[in-house]
């Protein structure tokens, strides 16, 4: 009988560990701990590359099945945020979107979109104990706003113009998001 050498045991621990990563419940905790860990502030789209929202032509439904008239949000800021519970970065970035929906949900339109499943998403907001406004489309999303990256979170001011298209984790109650909205909702 042969002793494994050195090589084959590491080979052997670097793809339990990948396993780990990959396919359990420990894995996806840590690639939200690395997402919380990596996340910054959203940045905002420079002035001259902002487009503005081709359409509020956009039905959605809530929760509770009620329907959401984002046409009726024209000239409000905006934010909406893609998102699914499987999605790591998007569980990393839930607290810190509480926290903003904690302080600007009265001012701000929040609108966390996906998806998935109700049963995991209500599963979900009540095990994490988050309070955010979250629909599910019924129509074709506006061009402007259509990602296949998810978490996708975009700033819309009262214009209609995206300041802020951020994709991945991002730490959303930062003093810079908040001088960024501050400055979205203060008369010009």
């Amino acid at each position: 009988m042969t002793v494994p050498n050195r090589k084959w045991i590491l080979n052997g621990v670097f793809v339990l560990v990948v396993l780990v990563l990959l396919f359990t419940p420990l894995g996806f905790k840590i690639k939200v701990f690395a997402s919380k860990l990596l996340s910054t502030s959203a940045a905002m789209v420079k002035e001259g590359r902002q487009v503005s929202l081709d359409s509020y032509q956009w039905k959605l439904t809530d929760l509770d099945n009620g329907t959401f008239d984002f046409e009726a949000q024209r000239g409000k800021v905006i934010l909406v945020n893609f998102w699914a519970t499987w999605c790591p970065p998007c569980v990393a970035e839930m607290p810190s979107m509480q926290e903003l929906y904690n302080d600007y949900g009265d001012k701000v339109t929040f609108m966390f979109v996906t998806s998935d499943d109700r049963n995991k998403v209500e599963d979900f907001l009540k095990r994490k104990k988050l309070d955010l406004p979250v629909y599910y489309p019924l129509s074709e999303t506006p061009a402007t706003l259509k990602t296949k990256l998810l978490p996708t979170t975009y700033i819309i001011d009262g214009e209609g113009k995206i300041v802020v298209a951020e994709t991945g984790a991002a730490d959303w109650n930062s003093s810079k998001t908040r001088k960024l909205i501050d400055g979205l909702l203060s008369p010009q």
